[in-house]
């Protein structure tokens, strides 16, 4: 097997929702309602300031308005909520992302939860992740649904399959694996008190890697034949799996960069699209 074979390619992916939601982005013009994202973005890190300018550049690319909101490094959690409100008010606004991390003397959770939840396009909010939980309707957190995503596009079966997940996060692998659980998949989380993390990953048809660790998961850890999820990207371009060593073992695999992170921006703009659609059956 070619090894172009064996990539699940992000890029391709996101190319088709992008195309997608460039439509349906083009319906709601006809109707007179563009769908606009608004980020706000605390401080000035530099990997931060590039998401936004990336997330902003591909609005542009669908035919979206997003606003920025720079808030300086000194804000506090009062008006970071403050300044949320704000947008949650605003009926021209479809969608709101607070790029993180905050500076670590704001409540990051408090500041989430602040989203309206009919905003809350990237899956961030306390009310969010019980709706994916119970699987309801709502909006799900953009880079897990981005895996799922991948995996339907390549037309993979999650059902019945033992899926590992390394990683525990709010928004990543805590709901990739609830995600997962409703498809049916049986699903094992792991993270940094797991004892035993080679034998567990040895047993996962499906493996997603969430740990921010450039390169952790090695080659010889993997099932043959597994499929393999990298949502980590790391200084240096690369993801929390080693991917020369696993490339032999699997059947599939994300490659670091062009895998996971293209489709989560793609994703992202989809959720955007469709707070779009129901603000216009309001206004019809």
């Amino acid at each position: 097997m070619q090894v172009q074979d064996k990539l699940l390619d992000g890029r391709r992916v996101a190319e088709d929702i992008r195309a997608n939601v460039a439509k349906r982005v083009e319906a709601l013009k006809e109707r007179g309602i563009v769908p606009c994202l608004a980020t706000i973005l605390v401080g000035d890190d530099p990997a931060s300031v590039t998401y936004v300018r990336m997330k902003r550049n591909t609005c542009e690319r669908v035919g979206m308005n997003s606003r920025s909101v720079h808030l300086p490094e000194e804000t506090t959690t009062e008006e970071l909520i403050a300044t949320i409100q704000e947008l949650n008010a605003d009926e021209a606004v479809d969608g709101i992302l607070l790029q993180h991390p905050v500076p670590a003397h704001i409540d990051e959770r408090a500041a989430f939860d602040a989203i309206d939840i009919d905003k809350d396009v990237d899956g961030v909010t306390t009310l969010g992740f019980g709706r994916a939980a119970f699987d309801l309707p709502g909006y799900r957190s953009c880079t897990p649904k981005a895996i799922v995503s991948i995996i339907d596009y390549y037309e993979l079966p999650i059902e019945g399959k033992h899926a590992v997940v390394i990683g525990r996060s709010p928004i990543l692998g805590k709901p990739v694996a609830i995600m997962l659980l409703n498809r049916n998949a049986t699903v094992t989380i792991c993270h940094s008190r797991t004892q035993g993390l080679p034998d567990i990953v040895r047993q996962a048809d499906i493996l997603v890697a969430a740990v921010g660790k450039p390169r952790f998961v090695q080659g010889s850890w993997l099932k043959p034949g597994a499929v393999v999820l990298d949502a980590g990207y790391n200084e240096g371009n690369v993801g929390d799996v080693d991917f020369e060593s696993s490339l032999p073992i699997v059947s599939a695999i994300t490659p670091v960069p062009g895998g996971v992170g293209p489709v989560t921006i793609a994703t992202l703009l989809q959720q955007t699209a469709e707070s779009a659609e129901k603000r216009a059956t309001r206004s019809s």
